[in-house]
């Protein structure tokens, strides 16, 4: 029986709050078990040096977890006066999974600063990170196309993502930090709601798994990621219904 009595296909409850900061222009506190993040989305009348005159705008991502939200204190980055290396890998991969789903030429000359910051880890960081980023982001870019009235919506499609594993010779789904801690392998899945996958990150921790294990891994994926996205679509409800369409 795995923690908390859920089945190996069934993912954690998930719980997201719209609007929880005061001044970003998107703000998400994502749910996940017992794994709490902090998404905010805030706009620039901006870009990058590389993109100015380009007509496309950017979306980038930071990524922290504050000080208590492990089970020992985690130091600040900028006691170690740098970024340490998971962090780095993980802030990119939030701004590729969201970059990915965005029309960048139709969101104009514009950065989109996603900020994910960690209050509680209990497993999963990055994906619930990319789950509730993208919540973030729709609110920020329905704020702009209140403002100006895009030609072209600039989000296409929705992203999810979770973590699939195998821990005691069995392929689980969304996995918390215990389990995460001893797997054989470990899997994270990003998704679109069309399903098409965005990135696929999986390592053999303990030895090599087969093409069979991986084809049963991404399946269980999906399915996980179609309950995420269930989930950012309730709690959008007609605030979602610009996305894939393309219109004004």
């Amino acid at each position: 029986m795995r923690i908390g009595g859920r089945k190996n296909d069934q993912i954690r409850p998930v719980k997201l709050t719209r609007n929880y900061t005061k001044y970003a222009e998107g703000s998400v506190l994502i749910e996940v078990g017992d794994t709490k993040i902090i998404c905010n989305a805030s706009i620039e009348d901006k870009v990058p040096p590389f993109l100015k005159g380009s007509g496309e705008g950017w979306i980038t991502a930071e990524y922290n977890m504050l000080p208590r939200s492990t089970h020992t204190r985690k130091p600040r980055d900028i006691s170690k006066l740098k970024i340490d290396g998971r962090t780095m890998e993980i802030q990119r991969l939030i701004g590729r999974a969201l970059r990915s789903v965005v029309d960048l030429k139709a969101l104009g000359e514009k950065t989109i600063w996603i900020d994910c910051d960690v209050m509680q880890a209990d497993g999963g960081t990055r994906t619930a990170s990319i789950s509730g980023a993208f919540v973030a982001l729709v609110d920020a870019i329905n704020r702009l196309h209140k403002e100006q009235s895009f030609k072209v919506f600039p989000i296409r499609s929705f992203v999810g993502a979770i973590s699939v594993g195998i821990v005691n010779n069995e392929k689980i789904l969304d996995l918390c930090y215990e389990e995460d801690s001893k797997a054989k392998v470990d899997m994270n899945v990003i998704m679109t709601d069309k399903g098409e996958f965005i990135e696929l990150q999986g390592t053999g921790e303990e030895s090599p798994f087969s093409r069979r294990e991986l084809d049963e891994l991404l399946t269980l994926g999906e399915k996980g990621v179609k309950q995420v996205i269930q989930a950012q679509k309730d709690v959008l409800k007609i605030d979602c219904l610009w996305i894939g369409t393309g219109g004004e």
